[in-house]
């Protein structure tokens, strides 16, 4: 471990190398406090040849590496097991130049290290947007969002992060750097080799640049909060929207009203826009450009839903400031939730059509088996991602909690698959969510992801037991 210690130092500089435990602690511990690892030591390039350096060092000591963003993750995904202390994290944070924007391509391309607010606000300057937006963007790194491939409040319009991106650059395990930082909208040369690392968890490589597609940037915003009375009139307002009012739709979010004390948590005077007796919030955003009259469009859409009887009441913003309020209920049950303490988090996705049937399924198991549990149903419904969480009764202990929540979890997906839906909707499978996840693939899928695996990293090198189980749990 000295050599290995000196060998790092001399590839990224002494002052990049963190081998303290004081130094490496706010590497090793996530922002919810679900997670903590371990490692040998966190390292911090400040350039690309730095990363590739520090590969090659790991590599020929036969080291894993531990890609980190910005530590924002919720699946574990960016920290080693607190058991294995031989593993370095390696930490992009300093890695964050914008190094170009391109109006006229309409392009942004930059350092993975990056945070999402750095890429907005380049995109910003430019007159243009870069539309993934996360509660987390002013800590969450670029690279990051796309090793997860992040989904965000605007998937309904633009897409995941995967339909953002360009171009892609990366260090593969033996430190080579392979590159499709072109910018082409159109390329149909052989496979997309972009598309393998995006979503991939820092299992194949570690993301150092990339190509950002931008978009115009809208001339009006409006949005509204919606009371309803129940989930079904909620997901009917959103097949209508899609309809009647087009790709203006940027957003279209549900709120369990059981969520709502969450928020209050953050912000004890919050004011919801209409009654906290519907059963469900819903937050509708629509966008476009200067030649549309935006708030006609919203405003006429909703007194028809009202004449239709699938709407209680309806509050449009009337400023900019009003509207980040509605937005602050939606963000502020987050980290209410945080803030109780431990809880059962889940991150799923089924058909729009059983978005109903399914949070119906989901409550009425809790309600069964686990009754002194708190549901908490909220999400992107509009592109069929629902968080099912369940807050446990106050005052049990965590270990308690933690176990409980292990069988809980289990259950619910369980119901997920029932539904044919995804474990992971945006969250990605990180270290939490593995042995789900390998179970229910089919043989193919996993000779095929084993095949991909070994192919470039055949060494298990690259964020060792991510995603991927160790080799004994798969057989």
């Amino acid at each position: 471990m000295e050599n290995l210690h000196a060998d790092l130092v001399r590839s990224v500089g002494g002052a990049a190398v963190l081998v303290e435990r004081e130094d490496k602690a706010g590497y090793l511990t996530d922002w919810s406090g679900d997670w903590t690892g371990d490692a040998f030591a966190v390292v911090r390039p400040s350039s690309v040849a730095e990363v590739q350096a520090c590969v090659k060092v790991c590599r020929r000591h036969g080291i894993g590496i531990v890609p980190q963003g910005g530590n924002s993750g919720l699946v574990g995904g960016g920290f080693p097991p607190s058991t294995v202390q031989n593993m370095v994290v390696v930490s992009l944070s300093r890695l964050n130049a914008i190094r170009r924007a391109d109006t006229a391509n309409a392009t942004l391309d930059l350092d993975a290290g990056c945070t999402l607010q750095k890429a907005k606000d380049a995109a910003d300057a430019i007159g243009l947007q870069f539309p993934l937006a996360l509660g987390a963007q002013g800590s969450c790194q670029i690279g990051g969002n796309a090793a997860t491939n992040a989904g965000g409040v605007n998937v309904l319009r633009f897409g995941m992060v995967r339909d953002l991106i360009l171009g892609l650059e990366a260090v593969l395990p033996d430190g080579s750097l392979w590159s499709s930082m072109r910018g082409l909208r159109k390329d149909n040369r052989g496979y997309d080799m972009k598309q393998l690392f995006i979503g991939s968890e820092g299992t194949l490589g570690l993301i150092t640049g990339l190509c950002l597609k931008l978009h115009p940037k809208p001339a009006k915003i409006e949005t509204a909060y919606v009371g309803v009375g129940s989930i079904e009139d909620a997901m009917t307002i959103s097949a209508l929207a899609r309809s009647e009012l087009s790709e203006l739709v940027t957003a279209f979010e549900i709120v369990g009203s059981e969520c709502l004390p969450l928020a209050r948590l953050i912000d004890e005077g919050l004011t919801l826009p209409v009654s906290s007796a519907f059963p469900f919030h819903v937050l509708i955003e629509l966008s476009c450009g200067k030649r549309l009259d935006g708030r006609v469009l919203l405003e006429g859409f909703l007194a028809d839903m009202m004449a239709r009887g699938l709407i209680g009441d309806a509050a449009v913003a009337q400023s900019d400031r009003q509207a980040r309020s509605f937005w602050a209920i939606r963000e502020g049950l987050v980290e209410g939730q945080a803030r109780r303490g431990y809880h059962v988090r889940s991150d799923v996705s089924v058909r729009l059509g059983d978005v109903p049937a399914f949070v119906a399924a989901a409550r009425a198991f809790a309600a069964r088996d686990w009754p002194d549990w708190t549901p908490q149903v909220y999400g992107h419904a509009g592109d069929g991602n629902i968080h099912f969480n369940l807050l446990p009764p106050l005052g049990m202990h965590r270990r308690d909690a933690r176990e409980h929540g292990q069988r809980i979890t289990k259950s619910l997906f369980a119901i997920v698959e029932d539904f044919k839906g995804s474990i992971s909707a945006e969250h990605g499978i990180g270290r939490a969510r593995i042995g789900a996840f390998w179970q229910g693939l089919g043989e193919v899928e996993r000779r095929t992801m084993r095949a991909i695996k070994d192919s470039l990293d055949p060494h298990d090198m690259m964020n060792p037991g991510c995603l991927f189980p160790v080799l004994e749990e798969q057989k």
